[in-house]
């Protein structure tokens, strides 16, 4: 019997507690939940921060367009637009042209180009026997105000 060595026995595993477990995972899902959730609303704040004032300077443009008021229309403009002609000449360019039945603006794109802020404007224009065209019409910053360049 002097051969045999003492093995001792094994000690019992205790058994796992699966509540703190669950608890802590259900933590760290929390915690991530709430980070990504509040990336995404200052995300979207960015977002809509950035595209409103053009998407506001586009419907006011389309609104008078959309109304007759030629001059109003011709006055929101850019400094390059009003370079290039003068009122009257905006206003015989929209009465010559086929006469449009509504005016809707249905997109606003507001980007970064090497550092500079660009925008376009995307408007529904709509005809007399239901013909309709999609024109862009680009938008720059003047004295920290979107104005329409068409």
């Amino acid at each position: 019997m002097a051969d045999q060595q003492f093995v001792p026995p094994r000690p019992k595993r205790k058994p796992r507690n699966t509540t703190w477990n669950v608890l802590i995972g259900a933590i760290v899902v929390l915690v991530c939940c709430v980070g990504v959730g509040g990336l995404g609303f200052v995300g979207f704040r960015g977002f809509s921060e950035a595209i409103g004032p053009a998407q506001d300077a586009g419907s006011r443009y389309a609104a008078e367009l959309d109304a007759g008021n030629w001059p109003a229309a011709y006055a929101q403009t850019c400094a390059a637009t009003r370079r290039l002609m003068t009122e009257q000449q905006f206003v015989a360019s929209q009465e010559a042209g086929p006469k449009a039945t509504g005016y809707e603006l249905t997109g606003t794109h507001v980007g970064n180009y090497n550092g500079r802020r660009t925008a376009t404007i995307t408007l529904r224009v709509s005809y007399p026997g239901g013909d309709v065209r999609t024109v862009e019409v680009p938008m720059v910053q003047e004295g920290g105000q979107w104005r329409p360049c068409p």
